[in-house]
């Protein structure tokens, strides 16, 4: 038994040390090549809502190339990241569904979500395996209000955006000399719309504007000219407008269709004002439109590449892509300051730093304690020519605002 021990032994460090002159021989063995970190990108890749899925993984894919060119991430040992893409299916249900598969597939983390109705369900959903779940460009404040711990939100929400959008929209109205008197708010009737009317009801009076309609139309919307029949009896100096891509281009083209001239269209979260499909289709009804929304920062060159990667695509750039190049970039430092893949310790890390916001004009990324980036801002956009150039604020800007467009 001893015996046998000792010769079992000696031809298991011998083979051993075959082993290892064999792999000292082949150094490139020793190096085996650490696991790739499986992220999620929850987006409409397909019902209404496509085109914004579709360049927000073009957003997204850039990101993750940049980062794997790079080395990947270095606190894994150039851990490469591997985008896994579930489709919300432009519904909510269906966002639910596909964050159950992202969970499936093992992902660290996901990212997007969109709407506001789809980052609810999504994010909900996450919570039950305490999957960390970072928010694109869903904007209803109650994203971030139901105490989840792995949710948290990139962009600015609701309460953020307009009252960026009324500081400026009372500074254009004060620096034109106050021509506009009188607002008419359209808005879809869904969570993204009808919340964004809600205050803009509440706000607007106070600064100074009569309020002398407010219009709600169903998404999606297959005729507008009810509700510009509306807008040419009141006869507003302006009209405020939320709503998505397809109904936002419906509004515009029926107003110049109809000949309803407002003194200007400025959109909060306009789905087509912030477009460059929008300007390239239906330049005329797109001229001069106005939009407080998510934008990269025009005067970064990694702006200018993703705007010719998507040119090259055969596609229209927007808001989308951006947002979703910078959000993989927050995550994968969030993943670099946790050190690991572990999602609990992501969810630490997103919390407890703070983070270098890609492209988008948010300084640094904080999370405050509900997990609402706390520097988000959104930027005002407005059509001029056959560019969408950025009029406020002047950090950004690289034009100046055209106001009023008609009278």
């Amino acid at each position: 038994m001893t015996r046998s021990s000792k010769s079992l032994s000696r031809r298991t460090v011998l083979k051993s040390g075959v082993a290892l002159t064999s792999m000292l021989a082949a150094p490139g063995l020793l190096r085996a090549e650490p696991a790739p970190v499986k992220v999620g990108l929850l987006q409409p890749i397909s019902g209404a809502f496509a085109l914004d899925g579709d360049l927000a993984k073009i957003g997204a894919e850039f990101a993750v190339k940049e980062i794997n060119d790079a080395g990947g991430i270095k606190a894994l040992g150039g851990a490469k990241l591997d985008l896994v893409v579930g489709d919300s299916r432009s519904n909510a249900e269906a966002g639910a569904q596909a964050t159950e598969e992202l969970q499936s597939a093992g992902v660290a983390a996901v990212l997007g979500g969109f709407a506001s109705g789809i980052a609810l369900t999504a994010t909900q959903a996450a919570a039950r395996y305490d999957l960390p779940f970072v928010v694109d460009c869903a904007v209803a404040d109650t994203i971030t209000e139901r105490g989840l711990k792995n949710t948290f939100r990139f962009n600015p929400n609701f309460s953020m955006a307009t009252a960026v959008a009324l500081k400026n929209l009372v500074k254009l109205n004060d620096d034109a000399g106050k021509p506009v008197k009188t607002v008419a708010i359209v808005h879809e009737d869904g969570l993204f719309g009808s919340g964004l009317a809600k205050i803009m009801q509440e706000k607007l009076p106070p600064l100074g504007f009569q309020i002398v309609e407010t219009i709600a139309h169903p998404t999606p919307a297959r005729d507008m000219t009810n509700v510009v029949l509306r807008l040419r009896a009141l006869n507003p100096d302006l009209i405020v407008p939320s709503h998505y891509f397809n109904e936002f281009v419906l509004m515009a083209r029926t107003l110049q269709q109809q000949r309803v001239r407002a003194k200007g269209i400025y959109a909060v979260f306009g789905g087509a004002a912030s477009s460059y499909r929008f300007v390239n289709e239906f330049p005329e009804a797109a001229q001069g439109v106005m939009d407080c929304n998510h934008w990269g920062d025009p005067k970064s060159p990694i702006t200018a590449k993703l705007r010719e990667t998507v040119t090259a695509a055969g596609k229209f750039y927007a808001y989308n892509t951006p947002i979703n190049y910078s959000l993989v970039k927050v995550f994968a430092q969030a993943v670099e300051k946790a050190g690991s893949a572990d999602r609990a310790k992501i969810i630490e890390a997103l919390a407890a730093n703070e983070f270098d916001s890609g492209i988008m004009p948010y300084g640094k990324t904080k999370f405050d304690a509900k997990g609402q980036n706390s520097s988000a801002l959104p930027l005002n956009t407005q059509v001029q020519g056959k560019d969408i150039k950025v009029i406020y604020p002047a950090e950004y800007a690289d034009a100046k605002p055209v106001f009023p467009i008609n009278g």
